[in-house]
């Protein structure tokens, strides 16, 4: 019987120590998706502030120069970004819904540990 304990005693050490660096795996690629999606987010936020502020400058240039059609240029314009704007939240939607599926290294890793278990276990000599 200390045969089948001791077996018992590895079998949950080596359990124990593999559920373990799955949980790293899984904390590692929980941060490097937290920093990429932060990445993201600055970048985002410095085009947009940029575009705004050249676009704002922009409009007051042809603006002045055309000094003696300034509602209808501004009208147009307004419109041309009001379209452009409902575009880009359109695509926004759009882009929000195709979601990128996190931790898929750490599930491939799991899959790979229960084929491995479930081979072992058909492998295994019954003693009965």
């Amino acid at each position: 019987s200390g045969g089948i304990l001791a077996a018992t005693k590895n079998g949950a050490a080596t359990l124990l120590a593999t559920g373990r660096t799955r949980l790293e795996l899984l904390g590692n690629e929980f941060g490097e998706e937290k920093l990429r999606a932060i990445r993201l987010l600055l970048l985002a936020q410095m085009a947009s502030f940029c575009l705004i502020v050249g676009t704002i400058l922009l409009i007051g240039l042809v603006t002045v120069l055309f000094w003696e059609q300034r509602v209808v240029l501004l009208s147009v314009l307004g419109t041309a970004f009001l379209l452009g704007g409902g575009v880009a939240l359109l695509a926004l939607r759009r882009a929000s819904r195709g979601r990128r599926h996190l931790f898929t290294t750490s599930i491939a890793e799991l899959e790979q540990d229960i084929r491995l278990l479930q081979g072992a276990a058909r492998s295994e000599p019954r003693a009965d």
